[in-house]
């Protein structure tokens, strides 16, 4: 034995030291913090069981570079002995050429299940899926499936749930949760104390948001994926489903500010890729603005001869823009609930249609408040036709406001008929559309509220 493999168990320990005293959450936490080669270190330095859980947890950050950066057989261990969903996103993180590296050390099984995982569009319930589960045939009783319980907990990502299927066909026949079985008497058979309704089940391209809704519908801890023949191909547990939203949910954040969603925490985000996500919709949104500009400049008359409508363009864009960002807010959340479908599109234009001409007209009032009282206690002059000028104000407002409203929840209907993600109506878009008709609006209350007198 040479010097360099006396001097490993040294330098593993070292390694491994600082998280003796750490539980996995922790432990995590502290491997987040890590340069990337020291991290992957550590990871290498501890028991494999113990590696095994932290790479499992998805709060773990840069899972992906982490396998990549350990050597083939450490990286192909730990691999095999994660619960297959979880190596499968591990393995959805690596390039084509590590991927070819690692795939063919796996064992059969290993390899089968995640090949199997990889082939199902990403966020279905394929590709959210655990192949290991616990099944039995319909012939066993309650005693016979507690013991097969205990032969393979180990290897199970959830016990919770146990499915029973025909012993000729193999097809799914009935599910027994662990609170009836272990309730039962080991003689019975185990459809005796299987539920009483037909189990629900999912097929593997159903989108990942149906299938959390129909979880929360039955307050399941799992849902089986079934093909054509009811044949089980996988679980999905309710925490994988959990993290899968929580995913969507931070792309869907930061779709509505306007820029393209972050696939790796902010701190890990190369200076250059952040440019990409962010000048894209940044220069979209420019140009759109710049519409602002031309219909300023098409009421360039007007403003010289009325400066004092400059003063409240900011407060009539702003209002505009931020009643359609409620609208829009709104309407994405609701249809991402499954509370509204396309064909309610009407319904919600008549209900926004009053509720933004009431909104408006509150804001309408505030304003008017605001000229007269000015005005009045002598805090600024806004001229002779100071009535005027906060009646326009007042109408213009009520005006936009309530297109703000229309325009803001229609878009998310016209976006997803289209077949985009209606998250990408997000609150600057809208802001910018409705920025550029607000002006026009205002500008054609102003003429004919104010034509004779300023303009």
């Amino acid at each position: 034995m040479n010097q360099k493999d006396l001097l490993r168990p040294v330098a593993d320990a070292a390694l491994s030291a600082p998280l003796q005293d750490f539980n996995t959450a922790d432990a995590v936490e502290y491997l987040n913090t890590l340069e990337l080669t020291r991290a992957a270190d550590t990871l290498a330095a501890l028991p494999l069981p113990r590696a095994v859980k932290m790479l499992e947890q998805p709060e773990l950050t840069r899972s992906g570079e982490l396998v990549a950066a350990l050597p083939e057989v450490r990286a192909a261990a730990l691999l095999g002995l994660m619960a297959d969903d979880r190596a499968t996103d591990i393995v959805h993180e690596l390039d084509e050429e590590e991927r070819a590296r690692l795939i063919p050390l796996l064992s059969a099984d290993a390899r089968r299940a995640i090949q199997q995982l990889l082939s199902y569009p990403a966020h279905t319930a394929g590709a959210l899926m655990t192949t290991e589960f616990v099944s039995v045939p319909s012939t066993w009783t309650v005693g016979r499936t507690l013991q097969h319980i205990r032969e393979v907990e180990r290897t199970r990502e959830t016990v919770y749930a146990i499915y029973v299927l025909d012993p000729h066909s193999q097809a799914l026949q009935q599910v027994v949760t662990m609170r009836r079985l272990i309730t039962g008497l080991p003689e019975e058979s185990i459809l005796e104390v299987a539920q009483v309704n037909a189990p629900v089940a999912v097929h593997p391209l159903l989108d990942q948001e149906e299938v959390a809704r129909l979880i929360r519908r039955h307050d399941l801890l799992a849902i089986p994926v079934v093909d054509e023949a009811q044949h089980v191909l996988g679980i999905v547990t309710v925490d994988d489903v959990l993290d899968a939203l929580i995913e969507e949910s931070t792309e869907d954040a930061h779709k509505f500010g306007g820029m393209e969603a972050l696939d790796k925490p902010y701190m890990q985000i190369g200076f250059f890729e952040m440019l990409r996500k962010r000048a894209g919709w940044l220069s979209v949104l420019f140009l759109g603005e710049m519409l602002t500009a031309s219909a300023m400049q098409h009421y360039e008359e007007e403003l010289a001869r009325a400066v004092v409508l400059t003063l409240f363009i900011p407060l009539i864009m702003s209002s505009g823009g931020n009643s359609g960002s409620q609208a829009t807010s709104l309407l994405i959340r609701s249809l991402a609930l499954r509370e509204l479908r396309l064909r309610d599109w009407w319904r919600v234009a008549l209900r926004e249609l009053p509720t933004g001409m009431t909104l408006g007209a509150i804001l309408g009032v505030l304003a008017m408040i605001r000229i007269v009282s000015w005005q009045l206690l002598g805090l600024h002059d806004y001229g002779e036709h100071w009535q005027l000028l906060a009646l326009t104000i007042g109408a213009a407002l009520v005006g936009i406001v309530t297109f703000g409203s229309l325009s803001g929840s229609m878009l998310p209907f016209v976006l997803k008929r289209l077949g985009f993600d209606p998250a990408s109506a997000s609150a600057p878009f809208v802001a910018t559309l409705v920025d550029v008709t607000g002006l026009v609006i205002y500008f054609s209350i102003a003429a004919m509220i104010l034509s004779g007198t300023l303009l």
